[in-house]
């Protein structure tokens, strides 16, 4: 499952709150269980360099979930301030009814998609 928030700023509470906004809302828009989780990817735009986003699924109890950060590619003209995800679930549920959230300014990225 993906999803994208774009951040107001580069504030570590700024990007901790969007990060967790982004993944409450994939987790209640696709009525996961915490456990269905098997890993999450997170990446911010080189403009993000605060915290790392792993660090709000912490927050939200997922300890046990492998998680990892990256930096996207810089390419000139990408929208700014962006926190990516990328969740690999478990899930008996078909691609065709999997929701990909996309909120925040980074309703531009996938318009197609966005709720």
């Amino acid at each position: 499952m993906r999803g994208a928030i774009q951040v107001d700023r580069d504030d570590p509470a700024d990007v901790l709150a969007a990060t967790r906004e982004l993944l409450a809302e994939v987790v209640r828009g696709n009525s996961l269980d915490p456990a269905d989780l098997i890993s999450i990817m997170f990446t911010v735009t080189p403009d993000l360099t605060s915290c790392f986003p792993a660090r709000a699924a912490r927050d939200l109890g997922l300890h046990d979930v492998p998680l990892l950060c990256a930096t996207e590619v810089d390419v000139p003209g990408a929208l700014p301030r962006v926190v990516r995800l990328l969740a690999h679930v478990e899930s008996d549920r078909p691609r065709s009814a999997v929701r990909h959230i996309y909120l925040r300014g980074a309703v531009r990225l996938r318009p197609d998609l966005a709720a």
